[in-house]
């Protein structure tokens, strides 16, 4: 590798892997609100789902390989739904893992994605996230999922190489606003439809096969995770 490679490589790694400033308060709190918008209206939630969606099946993909267990494929439907499909023993800690990382991984990603945004780490973040859409998207097995992955990740692409430092740092934050908002609805809209008897094989029920516990256990950890990464998040966000 010539000089002038090193230099480019060595740039670009400064550029990712330093700090930028801070966006101005409003934006903050724009993002927040513009998060809102978007989570709590059903009409536009049934379309911004489809990301959550990404983020839950990426979580299951994610946990298993960690396990051990070899994923197969991920497939994203058009009314919001996901599969993620691992071989292995179908009982054990690497499936109650796996099954567990579903709802629990939206928030999570809200938390951390907070928590670099908190260290100023605003570039790194954008291409993390490409990274993973990246890695997830070689596991798409579906037409719709292969889209709707492409879609996102083109546009952190696009915002990271394109736009200028408080589009980029916008943009940032309306992400993890929406992680950290979005991942609280999915589980009490799960819980609604098992109570009008929809949704018995969810994560929770299968949960609760594998673990003898009651599916309440686990939405409680759904909660849980959910809400404490939004108060987290939220705070790390807001601090000044």
């Amino acid at each position: 590798m010539n000089s002038t490679a090193i230099a480019s490589v060595t740039s670009l790694w400064d550029e990712v892997s330093g700090t930028q400033p801070d966006p101005d308060l409003w934006v903050v709190i724009a993002t927040l609100v513009a998060a809102l918008a978007v989570v709590v209206p059903h009409t536009l939630w049934r379309i911004a789902r489809n990301a959550v969606t990404i983020a839950h099946e990426g979580g299951h993909g994610l946990v298993a390989l960690l396990t051990g267990r070899q994923l197969t494929g991920i497939r994203l439907h058009s009314d919001t739904s996901g599969l993620t499909v691992s071989r292995g023993k179908p009982h054990g800690l690497g499936m109650i893992l796996t099954a567990a990382a579903g709802y629990t991984a939206p928030p999570l990603l809200g938390l951390g994605g907070a928590a670099l945004l908190a260290m100023g780490r605003i570039t790194l973040l954008l291409w993390l996230a490409t990274g993973l859409l990246v890695a997830l998207l070689v596991m798409i097995r579906n037409a719709y999922g292969a889209l709707t992955v492409v879609l996102a990740g083109s546009t952190f692409v696009l915002v990271s190489w394109l736009a200028g430092p408080q589009v980029q740092a916008a943009f940032a934050y309306a992400v993890v606003w929406f992680l950290l908002l979005g991942g609280v609805r999915p589980a009490f809209e799960l819980q609604a439809k098992r109570a009008r008897g929809g949704a018995g094989d969810s994560d929770a029920d299968q949960l609760a096969r594998l673990t003898h516990a009651p599916a309440g256990i686990w939405f409680f950890l759904f909660h849980a995770v959910s809400l404490c990464s939004l108060i987290g998040g939220g705070r790390w966000l807001l601090e000044w």
